[in-house]
C-alpha cells in the first residue's frame, strides 16, 4: 500500500507542489487586511493629514482581498483535481487487484468487506492526502506566519500569555483523540458487517418473502443497525468534547489577550491599530485550530483505512501473466493422474486418487451427489485453485506449466450459477467483446435454444436483463450463459450443471446442437441429471471425492451399481421412459 500511495504521489508531484505554494501564499495573504486596518486604525486619528495614504491603505486592502479570492480558487482547482484523479486511480488499482486476488483467498472475503474498501477506506486516504494534509499543512504555516506577526505587533510576553491556553487545549486534544481510534475501528467493523447483511437479504429477498421471513430479517437488521448508530453515538459524544475544549481554548485566548492588551495600549506599548490587528489575528487563528479535533479524528480514520486495504494488497495473488499474444491454442487433451486435493486449512481431501483421459473430440460425463468433488475437479482444470505438479496434464505439458491466461482462453467454462450481467442480452453473450459479429451471436443463440425468445422481445437481442438477470427465467438464464459455449472458439468446454433448469424437449434438443459442435472438442459435462450425460463417450461416477465407478451408459446400466440407483431414481420419478 506504501508503494502505491509514494506512486500517487509521484505521478501528481508537480500539483501538489502548485498546491503547496498558493496554499502557503493563501496563509500570508489572509493577514494582509487586517495588517491594513491596523495601520488605517492608527492613522484615522489625523484623517484629513493622512487621507492619502489612509486612501492607498484601503485600496491595498480591497486589493488583498482580491488577491485572496484569486489564490483560493487557484488552490481549490488544483485540490480538486488531485482528489478526483487520487480516488479514480485507487479504485482502478483495487479493482486489478480485486482480478488478480487467489479464489480460495477471495472465497472467504465478503461481498460488504469489498464495498467497504471501495467505497470508505479509498475515500479515507483521498481525504488525507488531499484534504487533511492541505489543512495539516496550512495549521503549521498559521501558527508560523501569525506567530512571526503577533511576536512583531506585541510583546514576547503577551503572545505567550495569549498562545498558552490555545496549545494546552491541543495537547489535551491529543490525548483524547487515543480513545477515538478504538471506536473508529468498531465502527468500521459493525460497518462492515451491516453491510454484508443488507447485500445478502438483497439477493435473498425473494426467499425471504417466500417464507414469510420479513419480521425475523428486520428484527436481525434492526439490531445491527441500532449497535451502529449506539457506537456512532460515541464517537460524535467524542467529537463534541473536543469541539467543546477548542472552544473554551480559543475563548480563553482572546479573553487574555485583551485582558493584557488593553493594558499594554493604555502604557502605549502597542498602539490601538496593533490592538485591533492581533485580535483578528487570534480570532483568525480559530479556525484553523477548530480544526485539530476533526484531522485527529480522521488521522485515526486514515490509520484504520490504510491498515484494511495494506492487508487488501497483501493478499495472495494467482500467478497470471499478461501477454499481448493471444494466439497460443490448447488442442484439447486432458490426462489427469492420481490427484487428491484438499482445500487449504482442511484434512480431508476433496478429491482422492482421480484419474482421467481425455482426447480431443470426446466428451466426459460426471455424476455424483452433492459434495463429491465434481465442481471442485472443474475448477482445478480451469486453475481457479492452486493445482498441485504433475497430476493434470493438459496437451502432455503440466497445467502448472501452462500461463493461467492461456489456460482460460481455451477454455469455456459456463458454471451452475449462470450468473447475468445487469446488461443487453447481447453484451451478457458475448461478455462485453466487440469481436464478435451480429451473424456469430445470432447463430450462438439459435443453437443454445434461446433465439425465438430473444426475437420475441421488445428490444431482442439489446433488452437489459436486469440485476443478474432478474427478468429471465432460470431456463432462459441457463440458455443465455450456454450461447456463450458457442461463441466462444475454445478446444475444451466444461458445462457445471448448466441444463438443470431445462425441460425434456429443450435439453435434448440442444445437447444435440452440443454434440455436433463439439465433433473436434473437448466436452465435459458435470450434471446430477442422467439424461444430461446419457450420450458421453465415458462416464464417471464421484462420491466423496473418489471414482466409484466409468464406463458408458448401457453398460453403467447393467452394472447395476451407484450410475444405475441414480438412473432407477430419476427413472420413477419422471415416469418417463426418454433415460433407455
Amino acid at each position: 500500500m506504501k508503494k502505491i500511495i509514494l506512486n500517487l504521489l509521484k505521478r501528481y508531484s508537480v500539483f501538489f507542489v502548485i498546491e503547496f505554494i498558493f496554499l502557503v501564499l493563501n496563509t500570508y495573504v489572509v493577514t494582509l487586511p487586517l495588517k491594513f486596518l491596523g495601520k488605517i486604525i492608527d492613522l484615522i486619528n489625523d484623517a484629513q493629514q493622512n487621507k492619502t495614504e489612509i486612501t492607498n491603505l484601503v485600496l491595498l486592502l480591497l486589493g488583498a482581498s482580491l488577491l485572496i479570492l484569486v489564490v483560493r480558487i487557484i488552490w481549490k482547482m488544483v485540490e480538486s483535481y488531485i482528489s478526483r484523479n487520487m480516488v479514480k486511480n485507487l479504485r482502478e488499482i483495487s479493482y486489478k487487484k480485486l482480478l488478480k486476488i487467489d479464489n480460495t483467498t477471495l472465497n472467504s472475503i465478503k461481498n460488504g468487506e469489498i464495498m467497504t474498501y471501495f467505497v470508505k477506506d479509498i475515500k479515507e486516504i483521498d481525504k488525507f492526502i488531499t484534504y487533511i494534509s492541505s489543512l495539516i499543512i496550512r495549521l503549521v504555516f498559521n501558527f508560523i506566519v501569525i506567530g512571526i506577526i503577533i511576536n512583531q505587533s506585541s510583546s514576547l510576553k503577551l503572545m505567550s500569555i495569549s498562545m498558552a491556553p490555545i496549545l494546552i487545549s491541543v495537547i489535551l486534544i491529543m490525548m483524547l483523540s487515543q480513545i477515538l481510534e478504538k471506536n473508529y475501528q468498531m465502527s468500521r467493523k459493525q460497518f462492515t458487517e451491516l453491510s454484508n447483511f443488507v447485500q445478502e437479504n438483497t439477493d435473498s429477498i425473494r426467499t425471504t418473502k417466500a417464507y414469510v421471513g420479513e419480521e425475523v430479517q428486520y428484527e436481525q437488521f434492526y439490531k445491527q443497525n441500532t449497535n451502529l448508530k449506539n457506537i456512532n453515538f460515541k464517537i460524535s459524544k467524542l467529537d463534541s468534547l473536543l469541539n467543546n475544549i477548542i472552544a473554551i481554548g480559543i475563548g480563553f485566548s482572546i479573553g487574555l489577550f485583551i485582558l493584557f492588551g488593553s493594558k499594554d495600549v493604555l502604557n502605549n506599548q502597542i498602539s490601538v491599530g496593533d490592538f485591533v490587528a492581533v485580535n483578528g489575528y487570534l480570532v483568525l487563528m480559530a479556525s484553523p485550530i477548530c480544526w485539530v479535533p476533526w484531522v485527529m479524528k480522521h488521522c485515526k480514520k486514515v490509520k484504520v483505512s490504510y491498515n484494511r486495504l495494506n492487508t487488501y494488497f497483501n493478499l495472495p495473488e494467482e500467478k497470471i501473466t499478461i501477454s499481448n499474444n493471444n494466439e497460443e491454442k490448447l488442442k484439447g487433451e486432458i490426462e489427469i493422474k492420481n490427484l487428491t486435493f484438499c482445500y487449504p486449512n482442511c484434512i480431508e481431501p476433496v478429491l482422492e486418487d482421480i484419474n482421467i483421459s481425455i482426447k480431443p473430440g470426446k466428451s466426459l460425463g460426471i455424476i455424483g451427489t452433492v459434495g463429491s468433488g465434481k465442481t471442485t475437479l472443474m475448477n482445478l482444470i480451469t486453475k481457479l485453485y492452486q493445482v498441485p505438479n504433475n497430476h493434470i496434464f493438459i496437451d502432455g505439458k503440466d497445467i502448472n506449466e501452462i500461463k493461467i491466461n492461456t489456460i482460460r482462453n481455451n477454455i469455456c467454462y459456463i458454471t451452475q450459477d449462470n450468473f447475468l450481467f445487469s446488461a443487453t442480452l447481447k453484451e451478457n453473450i458475448n461478455l462485453f467483446r466487440d469481436i464478435y459479429d451480429e451473424e456469430d451471436i445470432i447463430n450462438s443463440t439459435q443453437k443454445s435454444m434461446i433465439y425465438n425468445e430473444i426475437e420475441n422481445m421488445n428490444d431482442g437481442i439489446e433488452t437489459i436483463v436486469g440485476e443478474k438477470g432478474i427478468d429471465l427465467s432460470g431456463g432462459q438464464k441457463q440458455r443465455v450463459a450456454i450461447s456463450r459455449a458457442f461463441l466462444k472458439d475454445s478446444n475444451i468446454l466444461i458445462f457445471d450443471d448448466t441444463f438443470s433448469a431445462l425441460d425434456n424437449r429443450t435439453e435434448q434438443s440442444l445437447l444435440g446442437n452440443l454434440k455436433e459442435f463439439t465433433q473436434e472438442k473437448t466436452c465435459i459435462i458435470v450434471s446430477n441429471r442422467i439424461s444430461d450425460i446419457r450420450h458421453c463417450d465415458e462416464i464417471v461416477v464421484l462420491e466423496h471425492g473418489k471414482i466409484v465407478e466409468r464406463g458408458v451408459h448401457n453398460s453403467l446400466i447393467k452394472n447395476k451399481k451407484y450410475y444405475y440407483n441414480f438412473y432407477k431414481n430419476q427413472a420413477e420419478k419422471s415416469n418417463l421412459d426418454f433415460l433407455v
